[in-house]
């Protein structure tokens, strides 16, 4: 049972993260292409991450604590550093697509 749940765990973490990475090359500008990395890449990898401690958990039979502290660095760092480079970049006024240009509050409703 343990291997089918790490299978399951590994494969949905490669999931993710193919999908985070295709975002991350077929989105148009720098505001969409953030939410490949950030959202379903780090989604990816946790899930990885995960199966790893299961399987390191259960083979030696100690708690990996390796694989949870990168986790939680993970899921830390990811959204801080997607929200300083979006500050950034409309800090220097990056050029954006008009989906993504700021919209009125009566335009959005």
């Amino acid at each position: 049972m343990l291997e089918w749940i790490l299978a399951l765990l590994v494969l949905i973490g490669a999931f993710f993260t193919l999908v985070g990475s295709i975002g991350l090359y077929k989105l148009p500008d720098f505001f969409m292409r953030l939410h490949g990395p950030t959202k379903a890449t780090t989604l990816g990898v946790g899930a990885i991450l995960l199966a790893s401690a299961l399987y390191f958990t259960f083979i030696t039979e100690q708690t990996s604590l390796h694989e949870v502290l990168v986790t939680i660095f993970l899921f830390i760092t990811a959204p801080v550093s997607a929200h300083l480079m979006a500050k950034a970049a409309l800090h220097i006024k990056l050029k954006q697509i008009e989906r993504t240009q700021n919209v009125s509050e009566t335009e959005r409703f």
